[in-house]
C-alpha cells in the first residue's frame, strides 16, 4: 500500500473526504480527554495515601534525633530526608539540601542565586550584558520557562539517542563566555525518553568552558521511573557529580530530585545536591527567605519510603500501572500511523512520555484538530525554547493520566487528526 505522500491528488481528496467525516462524528460525541502533562493518573496516586495517616500521635512527629518537626527549624531538612533523597540522586547526604514538594522551585532558585548573587565569588549574572543558556531539544518546557523568565537567551541543541549533540555542546561552550549553564533530563529524558550515555557524561564533566561559573542543572526527574525489571542493567546512567570531581571540575553541577510522581506531585518532596562548597553557599542564601521546609512531609517520606529499598518496591507497583499504557501508545500508533508515512516515535523504558513526531508542517494542525474533537494534547512546539519547533512535528504524548480506556479512545482520536492534518498539507 502507498504511504500518503505517494498517493495522488484524487486519492487523497477522497481519503481527505472519509477523515474529516470521521473527524466531525469524533467531535460530535462531545469528548473531554486529556494528554496534555505526564500527571499520575488516580490509582498510582491512591497507592502514597497510606502515607498521609503515618503521623498520628505527637510521638510520631519525632525524627530519629528528637527532634519535634511540628517547630521551626532544620534549614537544610532531616538526616533521614537527606539520607532518603540522597540515595535517590546518587550523592553524599552532607551535600543534599532537602526542599518542598517541586523541584522546579529548587531550580528555579538556583537560577535566581546565580542570577542575582552569582555562584562562587563569579559575577551576578544580572550585571552580565548577555546570559545564554544551553536547551537540549526536544526538551521539558518548564525547564525553558525558567530561563525565559529571566531573559536568559536559550540556544537549542539537538536531542540524541544518547544525549545532547555533544559536539555542538563542546564547541558553544567553549568559545562564549556568556553560556552559563545547560538543561539535562538525563534518565528518561522528557520527553523522548533517552538516557545519557557514560559518554556524554564525560564529556559534559570534562569539557573546556569559557565561563569558570558554568553549571550543569542536572533535572533527574525521572530517576526511579523504570518501566522495566531489568533497569539496573540496561537504563544505567553515570554519575554526573563523580564524573565531574574526576575531570577537576566538581562545583560544576547541580543535581534535582523530587517525590512529585513517586507519593503525591502536590504534597511530595525534592532535593538539591551539588558540591560542599555549592551547598554551603546555597545555604547561607536560602537560610534569609526560609527556616526550613515541611519536617512532617520529610518524615511522613522517610516512614513510607524507608530507603533505596522501600523506594524501588513502591516505584515496581507504579510500573505495573504504566507500562500497559506505554504499550497501548505504540500500539495504537503503530495500528493507526504504520502505514501513512512520515511518522516516528519513541518507546521510552521509563519516564513518563512519548515523543511523537509527525510529518514535518503538521505538529500544530494535528494538535489543533484534537482540541477540536475533545482531546487537549500538549501544545505543539512546546518541547522547543521559545515554542518554535523549526519542523513544527514534534508532539509530546503523556499517556500516564487517563484511564487504560480512555487513553485508547484518545490514541484513536490522535492518529486521526495527524492523518487529516498530514493529507491537508499534502493537498496544500
Amino acid at each position: 500500500m502507498p504511504t500518503y505522500a505517494e498517493m495522488g491528488r484524487e486519492e487523497l481528496a477522497g481519503l481527505k473526504a472519509r477523515l474529516e467525516a470521521e473527524h466531525a462524528r469524533i467531535k460530535a460525541r462531545g469528548l473531554a480527554l486529556n494528554m496534555a502533562r505526564g500527571k499520575p493518573g488516580a490509582d498510582q496516586l491512591d497507592l502514597s495515601v497510606p502515607m498521609l495517616g503515618l503521623l498520628a500521635t505527637a510521638e510520631d512527629c519525632r525524627a530519629e534525633d528528637g527532634t519535634d518537626c511540628r517547630n521551626y527549624g532544620v534549614l537544610d531538612g532531616l538526616p533521614e530526608a537527606k539520607r532518603l533523597m540522597a540515595a535517590m540522586v546518587e550523592e553524599d547526604p552532607d551535600n543534599v539540601v532537602v526542599g518542598g514538594n517541586s523541584s522546579l522551585t529548587l531550580m528555579y532558585d538556583a537560577v535566581a542565586r546565580c542570577w542575582s548573587f552569582g555562584v562562587l565569588g563569579s559575577a551576578p549574572w544580572c550585571r552580565l550584558e548577555t546570559v545564554k543558556w544551553l536547551c537540549p531539544a526536544p526538551g521539558y518546557d518548564r525547564h525553558f520557562g525558567i530561563t525565559e523568565a529571566f531573559g536568559i537567551e536559550m540556544i537549542p541543541v539537538a536531542m540524541t539517542a544518547d544525549g545532547p549533540d555533544m559536539d555542538e555542546v563542546e564547541r558553544l561552550v567553549a568559545g562564549d563566555a556568556s553560556v552559563k549553564g545547560i538543561w539535562c533530563v538525563p534518565k528518561y529524558s522528557n520527553p523522548g525518553g533517552a538516557t545519557y550515555s557514560d559518554d556524554a557524561v564525560r564529556r559534559l564533566a570534562a569539557m573546556e568552558c569559557a565561563a569558570e561559573d558554568f553549571r550543569i542543572f542536572w533535572d533527574n526527574a525521572y530517576c526511579v521511573h523504570h518501566l522495566y525489571d531489568d533497569a539496573a542493567e540496561q537504563d544505567r546512567l553515570m554519575d554526573i557529580g563523580a564524573a565531574c570531581r574526576e575531570a577537576g571540575n566538581p562545583d560544576r553541577y547541580f543535581k534535582f530530585a523530587s517525590t512529585s510522581k513517586v507519593t503525591l506531585p502536590g504534597a511530595g518532596i525534592s532535593a538539591i545536591a551539588a558540591s560542599p562548597g555549592n551547598i554551603a553557599e546555597i545555604k547561607a542564601r536560602m537560610g534569609a527567605g526560609t527556616i526550613g521546609y515541611d519536617k512532617l512531609n520529610q518524615l511522613r517520606h522517610v516512614r513510607f519510603l524507608r530507603d533505596a529499598e522501600g523506594l524501588a518496591a513502591h516505584m515496581a507497583r507504579h510500573a505495573a500501572i504504566l507500562r500497559p499504557k506505554f504499550d497501548l501508545v505504540d500500539a495504537k500508533l503503530e495500528e493507526g500511523l504504520a502505514e501513512v508515512g512520515g511518522c516516528s516515535w519513541s518507546r521510552p523504558r521509563g519516564g513518563y512520555f512519548v515523543s511523537f513526531d509527525a510529518p514535518q508542517g503538521c505538529a500544530k494542525r494535528a494538535v489543533a484538530l484534537a482540541k477540536e474533537a475533545g482531546v487537549t494534547m500538549t501544545g505543539a512546539g512546546a518541547t522547543f525554547p521559545y515554542k518554535r519547533d523549526p519542523r513544527d512535528s514534534n508532539i509530546r504524548i503523556a499517556p500516564t493520566l487517563p484511564p487504560l480506556e480512555e487513553l485508547a479512545e484518545a490514541m484513536d482520536v490522535f492518529t486521526t487528526c495527524v492523518k487529516l492534518a498530514y493529507v491537508e498539507k499534502l493537498l496544500g
